[in-house]
Parts: structure tokens; sequence; C-alpha cells
């Protein structure tokens, strides 16, 4: 009797959840690239998937009717992005892998296996860029380490400290569209 009312109970449970309506729309887009530079050939494959989920309601409860009015109902988007580089792979909320210019040089950031390289135009990596627990990012080239962020117009911001001058240097790199 036991093992009636737990399978019983198992079933009308489970089928509850079949027996929601709803309108899902999923999208992949799978990039590969290919970088040939002077450590050799590096395969990077972007994966982004988009999923739209909505809920189908209808207008007016008319009962003993075929064909009944969808109301609209909000859609929730949800969108995420796999980055692999040598096989490491590794979610990102947002790419910054574009091209950047300042005082008239081009720079390029780039993903790399745990955050992003900036280069310059040649392919020459100039310093990385690696991300923090509050969404910023710690910039490190030869001699010197900087606080970076992206702005709304997605620029980068990099601070960076002079101890000689005690001021806090600001430059900006900002986006080529």
């Amino acid at each position: 009797m036991k093992n009636l009312i737990v399978t019983l109970s198992l079933i009308l449970c489970t089928s509850y959840g079949f027996a929601q309506n709803k309108n899902v729309q999923t999208e992949e887009k799978t990039t590969v690239r290919t970088i040939k530079d002077s450590d050799g050939e590096k395969k990077i494959v972007k994966k982004e998937e988009t999923k739209e989920i909505q809920n189908i309601e209808f207008e007016k409860d008319a009962k003993n009717t075929l064909n009944k009015e969808m109301k609209q109902t909000p859609v929730e988007v949800t969108s995420t992005t796999e980055v692999s580089v040598d096989g490491v792979t590794r979610s990102i909320d947002v790419d910054r892998s574009a091209y950047y210019e300042l005082n008239g040089k081009k720079y390029e950031v780039a993903v790399n296996k745990s955050g992003y390289n900036l280069k310059n135009t040649s392919g020459e990596n100039l310093g990385i860029l690696r991300k923090t627990s509050n969404n910023n990012y710690i910039y490190v080239e030869k001699n010197k380490v900087s606080v970076g962020y992206f702005d709304q117009e997605g620029n980068l911001i990099l601070e960076t400290y002079d101890p000689k001058n005690d001021v806090l240097i600001v430059n900006k790199y900002i986006m080529v569209k």
C-alpha cells in the first residue's frame, strides 16, 4: 500500500512538470578561428547559445472552443558564451575580443586560456588582462600593473598609478567599430 501511494504521488508530480506550456527557441552559433603566430597555430572555438522562453497563455477562458487567442507574454532571453582555447573551455559573460585605438595606434584584445592578451598590429603581446571577482580587470605589462574595466560603449579603460608624480594615469582604448 505504501509503495502504491509513493508511486502515484511520483507520477502526479512528474506529470505536472510536463504539463507546463512554453514556447522555447534555441539558437546556437559556433565560430572557429585559427591563429598562426610565433608560438605556433592556435584554434579558438567560440560557442554562443541564445535561448528564448515564452509562457503560453490564452486571452479569454472560452470553454468548448477549439481556436483560442494567444495572449502576448514576456519573453525571457538567456545567452551564454563558451570559448575554447587550446582545449581549455571557459564561460564568458561578454566577449571583449576586438580592435581598439589609443593615440592613433591600433591594438587588439584577443582571448586566451585564462583571460585576454593585448597585442599591437604586428601581433606582438604587450600585456595580459585577467578578470577579477568584481568584474574589473588586472592588466600586467612588463614593468607596470594597471586596473582596467570596459565602459558602456565597450571601450577599455586602464588606470595606472605613477608613484613618482603621485598621480593616476587613465588611458582610454576606444573600440574600433
